[in-house]
């Protein structure tokens, strides 16, 4: 059995190792286990990581954008076998990339439309297309066309990207294949139509509020952007030095910042709400958000064989929006089969355990995120707390 104290060991040695900072709390049914803050969240200030610290969420952003979607779909606002342009019109026909047996490649239109299913499930078949950097990828050259126009723009709404994009011809019939990228951006832009309004202001509406997240957010208030911890990436000595600063742009307010949807910040004490919540079938702080049901269906792994094997962690498989335990032993896990959760690029972690009503939500701030060293380690004893 691990105890605080070796948590508290644990963290200390990841800043001994050159980790700058990072915070983590462990919460079973309401009560917390385990909270700490350990190293710096800006070294030339040498600021201490506090309660009060900020962390960039990147992908960890898709746990409550996918976690509205299912509360959504439980309030009947759509069907998960519902066509992913009868809410945004200009996707009601897609195209998709074929390879011929002499070599060529030619675009056809796809047999069926991509549908709300496909997009939770990372089945739409685009994957992300950030840059315009050089690619021998043929479905990221037409993703790269399709936003051409945008980046010369230098600023865009989500919904002038998924009008663009939709002309993007897929690397594969949609449902056939997992490909993690833009399906993220469908469902927010199915999220904002289905609420007729923006969808961080949904997710504020459905999740921040109710849940008293009040630290989390897309765009910077008060003193946020203050209260972030410093980003830092490896050097050509590998060395941490400071990161690059344009990872944060999009989180000043203006339009002129506006890069589709801005993914979330936020910290360890907002976010374990959301995970106690979905840890305790739906409810939290004697408030009910979802049903029991409804979650199942979300930490459910939905990949057939075929798709498992483009699914890159072992003793893992796929739900909506989230991986999910399906194989302790092929995992070297120890954790319970069906607890879910994701991770951040920059090196956030969740994941939720509704068999022990458990959640467990580590943040640093990295580039690489080093996520094989710090969060099977952080798994490893959060449940050794148990």
């Amino acid at each position: 059995m691990a105890t605080a104290k070796d948590i508290d060991r644990l963290l200390e040695s990841f800043v001994e190792r050159g980790l700058p900072g990072c915070s983590l709390k462990v919460m079973q049914r309401g009560e917390t286990l385990y909270e700490g803050y350990f190293g710096v969240a800006d070294r030339d200030t040498g600021a201490p990581v506090t309660k009060t610290s900020l962390f960039r969420q990147a992908s960890m952003s898709k746990i409550p954008l996918y976690t509205a979607m299912m509360m959504l779909y439980e309030r009947g606002k759509f069907l998960l076998s519902d066509p992913v342009g009868d809410y945004l019109p200009q996707w009601k026909a897609s195209r998709k990339y074929v390879r011929q047996p002499n070599g060529y490649v030619k675009v056809v239109p796809t047999e069926r439309p991509i549908t709300i299913r496909d997009t939770l499930s990372m089945k739409c078949g685009l994957p992300y297309c950030n840059s315009a950097a050089p690619t021998e990828d043929i479905t990221l050259r037409g993703m790269q066309e399709c936003m051409k126009p945008l980046w010369e723009k230098g600023h865009y709404t989500l919904q002038e990207q998924l009008s663009a994009m939709s002309e993007a011809p897929l690397a594969c019939e949609p449902g056939t294949h997992w490909m993690y990228g833009f399906s993220s951006e469908l469902a927010a832009g199915i999220l904002e139509k289905v609420c007729d309004k923006p969808a961080n202001e949904a997710l504020k509406e459905l999740l921040f509020a109710p849940l008293g997240m009040e630290n989390t957010a897309a765009l910077f208030f008060g003193d946020a952007e203050q209260r972030m911890v410093s980003l830092y990436a490896l050097d050509e000595k590998g060395e941490y030095a400071p990161g690059p600063g344009f990872f944060d742009k999009k989180h000043r307010p203006g339009e002129e910042n506006e890069a589709g949807w801005a993914r979330l910040f936020s910290n360890v004490e907002d976010y374990s709400r959301l995970m106690q919540m979905l840890a305790c079938g739906g409810a939290y702080g004697g408030l009910r958000l979802m049903s029991p049901g409804t979650i199942d269906l979300m930490r459910a792994n939905g990949l057939d064989a075929a798709q498992q094997r483009d699914f890159p962690e072992e003793g893992y498989g796929y739900g909506y929006g989230v991986r999910t335990l399906t194989d302790n032993a092929a995992g070297n896990l120890n954790g319970s089969p069906g607890a879910f959760g994701w991770t951040g690029g920059f090196g956030t972690w969740c994941e939720a355990d509704p068999k022990e009503g458990l959640s467990i939500v580590y943040m640093h701030n990295l580039i690489p995120n080093d996520e094989g060293y710090y969060h099977p380690r952080v798994r490893t004893i959060s449940y050794g707390l148990l």
